[in-house]
């Protein structure tokens, strides 16, 4: 990453997203009560929580996309969905953001026009992601991991310093897994902050912070062996449990 980038990223603090005390309605049911978060710049921090639990709604509300009720929701110093956030911030949800009818590799020369990114970004994200055998491929023929590789490859064009990964890894194999995952290591160490949402808990002990969600709270936060310690556990799912179970 350019000097000129990671100095943008250190300018941040130690903070790329701030949530205070957020509520959140959605069909008259209340979602998320009261939820306080902090997220640190340059790394991977996990939201893990079983479906249900307003994982996805609290991305949404980080990204800027999802009307609140009640609180505040900062990113990168900005209150979230202000426009100048808009090439700062990528989001990938659980749904295709790619073209099924265009080629991977069309695609990414479509959303690169749009974010103003270079040929050679093309080439490096395509690299990163691991689909350069498939730039000639029509998106829609490509396997699941793959086509979720593709809507990654496109959200990181403008090289954002905060990337809002919505359960990223479904449908891709062991192998490509622990390859996306050391892409997330390295776009960290470059600086960028990382939101990665997922129920898998062998996922979760690849993350620097976990964030444990329940019933649309927040239960615990921390590393894996702080949690781990907490609850005088062996794994995570039993940590999870005991956390569950005294919340």
């Amino acid at each position: 990453m350019p000097n000129s980038a990671a100095d943008e990223f250190a300018a941040l603090g130690s903070l790329a997203v701030s949530v205070r005390d957020l509520h959140v309605r959605r069909g008259g049911q209340l979602v998320l009560a009261g939820v306080c978060l902090e997220v640190p710049v340059g790394k991977v921090t996990g939201l893990l929580g079983p479906s249900g639990s307003g994982k996805t709604t609290l991305l949404r509300s980080i990204v800027g996309v999802q009307i609140v009720e009640r609180g505040r929701v900062e990113v990168l110093g900005r209150r979230a969905g202000a426009p100048d956030l808009r090439y700062r911030v990528a989001y990938v949800t659980q749904e295709p953001s790619v073209y099924g009818d265009l080629t991977v590799l069309e695609n990414l020369r479509y959303f690169a026009r749009i974010v103003g990114a270079s040929r050679r970004r093309i080439e490096e994200v395509m690299e990163l992601v691991g689909l350069s055998v498939r730039a000639g491929q029509v998106t829609r023929t490509l396997s699941g991991g793959e086509f979720s590789r593709a809507s990654l490859a496109v959200a990181l064009l403008g090289e954002p310093q905060l990337l809002v990964l919505d359960e990223p890894t479904v449908d891709v194999d062991p192998i490509l897994r622990r390859e996306l995952w050391n892409t997330f290591y390295r776009l960290a160490a470059g600086g960028a902050s990382l939101i990665v949402s997922t129920h898998v808990m062998d996922e979760a002990r690849r993350c620097h912070q976990l964030v444990l969600m329940r019933q649309g709270e927040i239960i615990a936060t921390g590393s894996p062996g702080e949690l781990l310690e907490r609850t005088h556990s062996e794994d995570l799912e039993e940590a999870f449990v005991a956390l569950a179970e005294a919340s």
